[in-house]
């Protein structure tokens, strides 16, 4: 079968490969939607990050090449001997998330992680082999495009509950990218009541609006902490760091008010410099969100289903499979007017 491979830095290839043996606890996935993910074209641009490429990761026992795709849904196409909840023909969705837990709700990377399609085979392929207690079943009122989007609103979600968001606050969101967009669609669930959006693309920034932002702001153009002070002159409650730059890490916790909350979003590719005193002076909580939990991936479907979340507005293009690396990696490296591109596979609905 053809798959979406990682061979290096800017060396990703549509190559065939060969799917290896199902476990007695696996899944069997027709691939049908695969979307391309922020952490994905880290990988593409600067990696490795996540993909082991010295030693086999200790959870998928594989290592580099390996073929990527970590926010992927399909159709079960085979189940292995030990699986209960699933048969061929189940419409699902993917949890990617692996830890050393046994049962799906230990499944929380805070104790250890790796990913399917990081760090070891993905859905970039016809077919993927996936254990049991990653799959989950797809409501109908979702589609497998849905399905999806899923997992990176997930990392939304989970976001917004860090912050601990309450009904009425204020929010800020630095980076307008797929998961920063799926964070104002979030926090506007969640029942924030100004949701401001900053970002360098003009084109970015429309789509802020789409997703649920009540106002947004070219940093490129004006003073961004200066900006936000114009519309709430003692800070936001909640601060998103979505950007993963030095210069958008101060001005989330500049713009934040005091005893507010900076959630980090984003993953940094390279350290910063910055000084800890502009949080003491300001009481500011600081929190970090990776992923999410088994339980807000749940809630994530749910709040899909019911219309709650409306992330579909996220997508800004479809591409087959073959054209994965300049239709997909090379145009998100460099169009920002892209946000979500999803890879047809077999493309089901």
């Amino acid at each position: 079968m053809k798959a979406a491979v990682w061979h290096g830095q800017k060396d990703l290839r549509v190559e065939e490969t060969e799917l290896r043996e199902l476990k007695d606890s696996e899944v069997k996935v027709k691939v049908a939607w695969a979307g391309i993910c922020g952490s994905d074209l880290h990988e593409y641009e600067e990696g490795p990050v996540f993909v082991p490429t010295e030693k086999p990761d200790p959870l998928t026992g594989e290592t580099t090449p390996l073929t990527m795709g970590h926010e992927f849904a399909g159709v079960v196409e085979e189940v292995g001997s030990e699986v209960k909840d699933y048969k061929p023909g189940d419409r699902v969705t993917i949890n990617p998330t692996l830890t050393f837990g046994k049962k799906s709700e230990d499944l929380d990377p805070y104790f250890g992680f790796a990913f399917i399609g990081l760090s070891g085979d993905g859905g970039f392929a016809k077919f993927a082999n996936v254990p049991e207690k990653n799959v989950y079943h797809l409501p109908d009122p979702l589609s497998l495009q849905d399905g999806a989007l899923v997992e990176p609103t997930a990392v939304a979600v989970q976001a917004v509950k860090e912050a601990e968001l309450l009904f009425g606050d204020t929010v800020a969101v630095f980076g307008a990218g797929p998961i920063g967009l799926l964070t104002i669609d979030a926090a506007k669930a969640a029942g924030a009541s100004r949701i401001i959006a900053l970002d360098l693309s003009k084109e970015r920034l429309e789509k802020a609006k789409q997703m649920g932002a009540t106002n947004v702001i070219n940093s490129g153009e004006v003073n961004a902490v200066e900006a936000i002070k114009e519309l709430e002159p003692e800070g936001v409650d909640v601060s998103f760091e979505v950007a993963g730059v030095g210069a958008t890490f101060e001005q989330a916790v500049e713009v934040t008010t005091p005893r507010g909350t900076m959630v980090v979003v984003s993953i940094f590719a390279s350290p910063i410099e910055w000084n800890p005193f502009q949080l003491t002076a300001k009481g500011i909580t600081i929190k970090s969100s990776l992923a999410y939990t088994p339980t807000s991936f749940r809630q994530t479907i749910d709040l899909m289903a019911r219309g709650q979340l409306k992330p579909q507005e996220v997508i800004t293009d479809h591409i087959g499979l073959n054209d994965i690396v300049e239709k997909g990696f090379e145009e998100l490296s460099n169009n920002k007017s892209q946000a979500k591109i999803l890879v047809e596979l077999s493309g089901e609905n």
